[in-house]
């Protein structure tokens, strides 16, 4: 979904038992296109589908959802860290009018528990995209005098908290005098934002020139439908930042890689001003650092493109972000006859001779790994470059046993994005199924991309050459 497109879902068998009750989802206006396959993937990972009678506007920040009941709306904001918040809706209108009007209309039967004599409550206005005066905000709450509210005001600790929240549009250019919607609602819950800064990689214990921003980790677990017991496997696991949100999230974990020296925290350090690692930067010490030690089981030395596992489903989830040719080589073990020249040579070395690993031959051996070794119903996630003039739907590598549910774009520049993909296992997996890229000609079309170093760098070059031509004008 892009732009302000609108997306609608009915609540399918449900309406037969009537009505969902609505609740009203508070986004943060990030990460926009990676939001609903995270709302829908943790709904159903609560046991519940995404619903809404209402038109959603993709980009807004405001969301009403048919949820079955308060437990799953607590569930969902127990995961998410592209959701704020969540209100249980008691009101919703396109003028202060229309919203009393429909406050006066919610059953009072729902209201008067949150209403006692005996409890305390708060009321919270929220407008995005206008800064309310103190005054403003006063008036819209005396305007609520028509609800029965019988309890004490306590603005540090109350029992029950109510929002009043406003739309006031998405162009801070053209801010409109009255809001677009208003919405009333009593506040649940908050999302799981925090995690954002507190597993943030600036203060993590052991980085690389490739380690994934927080929120797009815990992203990925989500999407990836990862839950507790769940085993988590990244094969190209570097210094581990995807297994944490994993691991956070209740996974045992475990990862391989090429790189001996990454796996075992050795050899120049990513950071400024640190020349070498130090003796205990590695992935268990990342783990280490947020509690998380007891879910990691291992990272082993290997070849991505080289079967190391028994044959059976073993993964929960593949998450995972395989090397672009940018900041990190591509590369994989080379040949037999490599290897025994440079034995005869008397090389002594922790990495075999590797050669380069095309892109489009690792994401095929990454979706027939996926395929072979996920249990059914698990999910992959990973990363795909894409250079943007060539791209289109079609070029997104396929597998017969894996059913595609999302995929989100990240620009990285003018020219190239990569695109979060998420895959699910539908189909058992047979041995004529690992070749079944050679027989698909949208396979071939993802081949176009193994010069995806070369055409990222010619962008830069060109960029380069522009700025300095601009500068001497």
């Amino acid at each position: 979904m892009r732009g302000g497109a609108e997306h609608s879902m009915g609540s399918g068998g449900a309406m037969a038992r009537g009505p969902l009750p609505c609740y009203l989802l508070l986004l943060a206006q990030e990460n926009l296109e990676f939001r609903l396959p995270e709302i829908k993937s943790l709904l159903s990972l609560c046991g519940g589908q995404f619903s809404s009678q209402q038109e959603i506007c993709i980009n807004s920040p405001f969301w009403i959802l048919n949820i079955p009941s308060e437990e799953m709306a607590r569930g969902l904001m127990k995961r998410t860290v592209c959701a704020k918040s969540i209100f249980e809706l008691w009101g919703h209108g396109k003028s202060a009018e229309e919203l009393y009007t429909s406050l006066k209309n919610y059953p009072m039967e729902k209201m008067v528990p949150y209403l006692q004599s005996n409890s305390t409550y708060k009321i919270h206005i929220h407008a995005f995209n206008k800064t309310l005066t103190q005054e403003e905000k006063i008036k819209r709450i005396d305007a609520l005098e028509f609800l029965p509210f019988e309890g004490k005001v306590n603005l540090k600790n109350p029992e029950h908290i109510f929002w009043i929240l406003e739309d006031y549009g998405m162009d801070p250019n053209n801010i409109p005098e009255e809001p677009l919607d208003l919405y009333f609602g009593r506040w649940i819950a908050d999302g799981q934002r925090e995690l954002i800064e507190s597993y943030s990689v600036k203060r993590r214990h052991f980085i690389g020139n490739t380690s994934m921003d927080a929120c797009l980790s815990f992203i990925m677990a989500n999407h990836g439908r990862v839950k507790a017991n769940d085993v988590v496997f990244d094969p190209f696991v570097g210094t581990g930042g995807l297994l944490i949100s994993s691991a956070r999230f209740g996974a045992y974990v475990c990862g391989t890689d090429i790189d001996y020296n990454t796996v075992h925290g050795l050899g120049k350090a990513s950071r400024k001003n640190q020349k070498w690692r130090g003796p205990d930067e590695n992935i268990r010490a990342n783990l280490r650092q947020y509690g998380l030690e007891k879910y990691y089981l291992d990272a082993l030395i290997s070849d991505a493109s080289k079967p190391i596992w028994r044959k059976e489903m073993l993964f929960d989830a593949i998450i995972t972000d395989p090397p672009y040719g940018i900041r990190e080589a591509t590369r994989r073990t080379g040949s037999q006859k490599e290897i025994l020249k440079a034995t005869e040579r008397g090389t002594e070395n922790h990495i075999s001779i590797s050669s380069n690993y095309h892109l489009s031959d690792i994401f095929f051996d990454l979706l027939n790994s996926a395929a072979e070794y996920l249990v059914m119903g698990g999910r992959l996630v990973y990363w795909l470059p894409v250079y943007k003039p060539e791209y289109t739907e079609e070029i997104i590598p396929r597998h017969p046993c894996l059913k595609l549910i999302s995929n989100c774009e990240q620009m990285l520049s003018s020219h190239t994005s990569r695109r979060l993909i998420t895959m699910e296992k539908v189909k058992e997996f047979e041995d004529n199924d690992q070749y079944s890229h050679l027989l698909d000609y949208q396979s071939l079309l993802y081949k176009g991309h193994n010069a995806f170093r070369e055409k990222y760098f010619s962008g830069v070059t060109k960029r380069i050459a522009k700025e300095e031509k601009d500068n001497q004008k």
